[in-house]
């Protein structure tokens, strides 16, 4: 699949079927993350590659949009580190831009897989931290990415939307 039809077929799938994802295709989940853009190459990020059961199943007590993910197997905690990111706030951005490699390279190798917003939503934010355990004060969950292998596949909307783009002015 090339990068553009990727980029237009992906879609958030929200039910998985019950199998484990290999850990060949975690591991190229997380390079591809780490190959995202950066501030500066800061790339002030961490990963937490969460495949408990327990631990998956916690996650709806504290986040009201997460009931998906008690089907699936595995999701990953994508976090930014101020200490690596110390003169600017970049790393909302820099982390943003690694979930969403982790989005298209599990759409890529036929994984489905769901944003959920963590950052700035201070309860989902103290929620993994009492979840995950240990995790510094500088270093702040921001997303959680839920993977599987689907069991939909929702319909490709039309989303370009040409009145919403200006060109060198703004036009009303």
């Amino acid at each position: 699949m090339d990068v553009l039809e990727a980029i237009f077929t992906r879609r958030s799938i929200r039910r998985f079927e019950n199998r484990p994802v290999p850990a060949e295709m975690v591991e190229q989940l997380l390079k591809a993350a780490m190959y995202a853009p950066s501030a500066r190459n800061s790339q002030s990020w961490h990963f937490v590659v969460i495949t408990d059961r327990q631990l998956l199943d916690a996650v709806p007590t504290f986040h009201p949009y997460a009931a998906m993910i008690r089907e699936a197997p595995l999701a990953i905690l994508v976090c930014g580190d101020e200490q690596l990111e110390p003169r600017t706030a970049y790393w909302v951005e820099n982390c943003s831009a690694a979930t969403q490699n982790i989005l298209l390279a599990a759409h890529g190798l036929g994984l489905g897989a769901v944003w959920l917003g963590i950052y700035p939503n201070a309860d989902r934010v103290e929620g993994m931290r009492r979840l995950i355990g240990n995790m510094p004060a500088h270093v702040i969950p921001m997303a959680l990415v839920v993977i599987g292998y689907p069991a939909e596949q929702p319909a490709q909307p039309e989303r370009y939307r040409p009145e919403r783009v200006h060109y060198n002015h703004w036009r009303s």
